[in-house]
């Protein structure tokens, strides 16, 4: 006699997880606005048509581990990072096509091994909700090529309370 199991039930912890896996695998993205207070319009942006390359040119342009991150999201290894000690009075720019993101000032000690940022120069960035490890995080990234930088957090230093946690190979250093 051959026994059947009784059909699986849909607890609302499946159900949940399976809707936040169906939203991540479709793209979805959502504003934080207490962290996307300033995406940019496209048409402020200088030469922004002139970054919309395609993927094979991204990869032509860029090293291997920068392609990694600023096209493909992926993270760097905590601490690999020569601008986690850079202290010069300057901007930090997208490695991808040189846009400036943030201001020297903007800059703190974080304690997590990446370049990390209080606040960013306005209309350099945009932001998106990303369910990569299933808790909702903000991403953020260039306005002008689309580059991924990091994420950011709500456990930042005054006055905005924000830590931008940047990728150090999605930047580059401009001194003053």
């Amino acid at each position: 006699m051959t026994q059947t199991r009784p059909p699986a039930r849909l607890t609302r912890r499946h159900a949940t997880l399976a809707l936040l896996g169906a939203a991540a695998g479709c793209g979805v993205q959502t504003k934080d606005k207490a962290m996307a207070k300033d995406d940019a319009d496209p048409a402020t942006i200088p030469d922004y048509d002139k970054w919309q390359l395609p993927n094979e040119e991204w990869k032509k342009r860029l090293s291997p581990e920068a392609y990694a991150v600023l096209r493909k999201e992926a993270t760097e290894r905590p601490g690999t990072s020569a601008l986690n000690n850079e202290k010069r009075g300057g901007v930090f720019s997208c490695a991808g096509c040189g846009f400036d993101l943030f201001k020297s000032d903007h800059k703190f000690e974080s304690g997590t091994g990446w370049p990390s940022f209080w606040d960013f120069i306005p209309g350099a960035i945009g932001t998106k909700t990303d369910f990569k490890l299933i808790v909702p995080r903000t991403e953020y990234h260039c306005a002008r090529c689309g580059g991924h930088q990091g994420h950011v957090f709500k456990d930042g230093p005054a006055p905005t309370g924000l830590r931008y946690c940047n990728n150090g190979v999605a930047l580059t250093f401009k001194p003053a």
